[in-house]
């Protein structure tokens, strides 16, 4: 006998309300997808003038190649909505 244990507890189920919710379930639409694409081609852009100003030269080279991909598939998209 271990007097140094705890006992187990069971665990609890937790309703469907409470149970975590992931990131990609409020993006379940197309015009979500363009704008968070648009938001972050405007955020890394600024991001990485404020990483050259200060001389991050690796911040600012990940946040450009970032912008540049958030910039393609922009241009995908838009492309594939007029064909």
């Amino acid at each position: 006998m271990n007097f140094l244990s705890k006992p187990a507890r069971k665990r609890k189920r937790t309703s469907p309300s409470r149970e975590p919710r992931h990131l990609h379930d409020d993006i379940s639409d197309v015009a979500g997808v363009d704008e968070a694409t648009a938001l972050i081609a405007e955020a890394t852009d600024a991001l990485a003038r404020l990483a050259r100003r200060h001389n991050l030269e690796m911040l600012d080279y990940l946040l450009r190649m970032t912008h540049l991909e958030a910039e393609e598939r922009l241009r995908l998209r838009s492309r594939r909505k007029l064909s």
